[in-house]
């Protein structure tokens, strides 16, 4: 044998040794993978094979005070299943189709199911698997809690921080927040932000449990969350649908249906104002009550002053009348220059009209967006306007005449809708009704009649808007809901001069203050028919007094906790700028007592 076939030989025998080593490692190392792979799955399935079932009941703690406003929620285990239902009482005086709402876990399946039960046998879910929800970052904390060794994890929603204690002591496995999972794992206590506490109130093993699934035999239609969330929102909110793209304009041809008709619209003061009888929802529940208009240009360029108002009809004397009949129907109110304004202040026969919400439309929105081209701006298609109207609204019920004005004189003029929200303020019943509001319409100068001749508000010129009023025994939290906003649109009018309306009862000063807006170039993308000046600012920037085109104007809330009961006599007092040629000033203010009875 020579000395090439003997190493040849040797490398043969090495070769074949080492793969009977090799085939032996690989068979031990397959082994231990199998036996890996198997304790991991049995890690896995631990709670379920070793599965306790229980229940237990969580409570809220805020500022470490229980707050038993929220309720509590139940939590039920039963073989690696988990409903969670919160003990939150029914809600009260609504008709409208509330759902019951029932949370799952399914630890076998990763996922979690929100589930919504209407009344009228509809089901709504929404399906989670837990890869998706907020990603937890565990620490090294320990403390005991509720008698368990437990654990802390965190993480941050929405720049709100959590900390999540959970035990893996329990024997199953749940949570109060299906948003907040931790697989065979039991939380014990959720923190938000430090203060808001869920924590275990209550835990009771079971010791022989029902051995049927605890999830519904069909989970309906599901749907993603944020549908599942706009559903269940909506179901709880009572809105009228007032006007819906209804034309406020000037000079056409105007047929109303004959009668004074719930839900039909009217037009009136040659169809600058429309008007609609309809049916309020029950004034003893506890309400906020927002409006919501939304306008459009639909012809008209120009900025208008608009109104959303009630027409009061406790008083023998209602504008409802002077619409259909004229302002000879209305009681008149002079300066003492002897000028003449018709149904402004509040008398024995008359109320004046309640104003809701006082809007500016902007320079011709949507109907000129296509001519007018201005570089790094896209123009909104329609102004969306929504204010907070309860103090003023919460009183009213049954029957109410509501209207809108907007000043025109353009045949196509805007396209408006309006609806009216009503957002329950309690989810549980409650011992004691909401108080018993009072609400006293003082004066109101807008002249929504403007197209049928009434005088704008020019009293002021040397003299003040007066008016006398009562205030009822037993009334709290007094004050005086003041509109107020500037017109004369030109150099020298009150719209682009700051003025001091002053507020006087009794002949004492009680406030003061100038209506302004200095923020109007930040709704420029809502007036595309705005002129622009040579050094670049446009029409619609300038500053103005207490609003801006395409803006709601808010109100002043007055306190008048010091008035005794009885009568009194208050004063508006504005100094009214100086005509120039055929240009004048006017103020449209208006003014509403509100209180509640002890």
């Amino acid at each position: 044998m020579n000395l090439k076939t003997y190493r040849f030989s040797r490398f043969f025998k090495y070769l074949i040794s080492n793969y009977l080593v090799m085939k032996k490692n690989i068979y031990i190392i397959s082994t231990l993978l199998l036996v890996c792979a198997f304790l991991r799955i049995s890690a896995q399935n631990k709670v379920v094979e070793n599965q306790k079932n229980g229940s237990v009941i969580y409570k809220t703690i805020v500022n470490g005070k229980e707050n038993s406003e929220d309720g509590k929620i139940a939590l039920l285990s039963i073989n690696n299943e988990v409903k969670i239902k919160s003990l939150r009482k029914e809600i009260v005086k609504t008709k409208l189709d509330i759902p019951s709402e029932t949370m799952y876990i399914d630890y076998q399946s990763n996922k979690t199911y929100q589930v919504a039960d209407f009344k009228n046998s509809k089901r709504m879910t929404v399906e989670t698997s837990f890869n998706t929800l907020p990603k937890l970052e565990l620490t090294n904390e320990k403390a005991i809690i509720a008698g368990f060794e437990c654990k802390k994890a965190q993480t941050v929603i929405r720049s709100n921080k959590i900390e999540i204690w959970y035990t893996e002591k329990a024997g199953f496995a749940g949570t109060p927040m299906i948003s907040l999972i931790i697989p065979n794992a039991l939380i014990v206590k959720v923190v938000r932000n430090g203060n808001f506490e869920t924590v275990i109130d209550k835990i009771e093993y079971i010791k022989k449990a029902n051995t049927s699934s605890l999830f519904p035999d069909s989970w309906g239609v599901q749907v993603d969350a944020v549908t599942y969330k706009a559903k269940i929102t909506e179901n709880y909110v009572t809105t009228i649908n007032v006007f819906d793209r209804e034309q406020i304009s000037f000079g056409n041809e105007i047929k109303n249906p004959t009668g004074e008709n719930s839900n039909l619209t009217y037009k009136f003061s040659n169809g600058t104002v429309i008007l609609k009888k309809i049916t309020l929802p029950d004034p003893d529940a506890d309400y906020s009550i927002f409006a919501e208009l939304v306008q459009y240009s639909n012809g008209d360029a120009y900025d208008r002053t608009g109104s959303v108002f009630i027409i009061p009809t406790d008083r023998p004397v209602s504008f409802l009348k002077a619409l259909q009949n004229g302002l000879s129907e209305l009681p008149v109110y002079k300066d003492k220059q002897g000028k003449s304004y018709q149904g402004v202040v509040a008398t024995d026969d008359f109320s004046p009209l309640v104003e809701l919400m006082r809007f500016f439309t902007p320079f011709g929105i949507r109907h000129y967006n296509n001519q007018v081209t201005v570089l790094g701006l896209k123009w909104e298609d329609s102004t969306y306007y929504k204010q907070d109207i309860t103090p003023v609204l919460s009183k009213l019920k049954c029957d109410a005449w509501v209207g809108v004005f907007i000043g025109n004189y353009d045949r196509g003029g805007h396209i408006v809708s309006l609806k009216l929200k009503y957002y329950p303020n309690e989810q549980t019943e409650k011992d004691k009704a909401p108080g018993k509001t009072w609400i006293s319409p003082l004066f109101n100068t807008v002249n929504i009649m403007e197209m049928s001749g009434q005088e704008y508000g020019t009293m002021f010129n040397q003299d003040s808007l007066r008016v006398n009023f009562n205030i009822p025994k037993g009334l709290k939290n007094i004050q005086l809901q003041y509109i107020s906003t500037g017109h004369g649109g030109w150099d020298g009018g009150d719209e682009f001069n700051p003025k001091t309306n002053q507020i006087i009862i009794d002949e004492k000063p009680i406030y003061s203050y100038i209506p302004w807006r200095s923020d109007c170039a930040t709704f420029r993308k809502y007036n595309p028919a705005s002129g622009n000046f040579w050094n670049g600012i446009s029409s619609s920037d300038l500053s103005r007094s207490g609003w801006c085109p395409g803006t709601l104007t808010n109100p002043v809330f007055i306190p008048l906790n010091t008035l005794e009961p009885g009568n009194h006599k208050l004063k508006v007092a504005i100094p009214l700028g100086q005509r120039e040629g055929g240009s004048f000033s006017a103020w449209c203010v208006s003014g509403v007592l509100i209180g509640e009875f002890e």
